[in-house]
């Protein structure tokens, strides 16, 4: 089970099943997804057609960006044990000091945003990794600096790979 939001006041439960049933709310989402090309989907639902590409995905704060239809849409993502953390108070609780940072996928690095020495923040920008054709934003996992970039740019790079070190 998911908790979809767009905004504090926008939420949706959303539960999905391995043979595909999709509910949200506790009730069935019957839709029709077809797969145009990378990141690139053509969706039916009630009756009405919708263009939808991925524009960003940021898989290790849960946050995605969506063009709809040409309307971007940005969406925040909780899994169960988020949600479970969020309830016992402890939502900052899993964030712990990250040494490096690791390609969450196979791809091309097509920006680099931070140098050694540079101090950022969580969520800061530190380099921009493509892959399937999409730019995938790598935001930095807590507050700390850049001790060593470990990839160059335009160097293709592989799933777990350490792109980034912190001190």
């Amino acid at each position: 089970m998911l908790q979809v939001s767009t905004s504090p006041t926008h939420s949706w439960d959303v539960d999905y099943r391995a043979n595909g049933a999709v509910s949200v709310n506790g009730q069935p989402f019957e839709w029709d997804l077809a797969v145009v090309g990378p990141g690139s989907f053509h969706i039916l639902y009630d009756g009405r057609s919708y263009g939808a590409e991925i524009v960003a995905a940021d898989y290790t704060a849960k946050t995605f960006q969506f063009k709809i239809n040409g309307q971007l849409l940005e969406l925040q993502a909780k899994d169960r044990f988020d949600l479970l953390l969020d309830k016992l108070g402890m939502s900052n609780a899993a964030v712990s000091k990250v040494n490096e940072l690791k390609a969450p996928m196979p791809g091309l690095i097509v920006d680099i945003r931070v140098e050694p020495g540079q101090t950022v923040q969580k969520g800061d920008p530190l380099l921009v990794l493509e892959a399937m054709k999409m730019e995938n934003i790598l935001k930095a996992p807590g507050d700390a600096t850049v001790a060593a970039i470990k990839i160059g740019l335009r160097d293709n790079v592989n799933k777990g790979q350490v792109l980034i070190q912190f001190a």
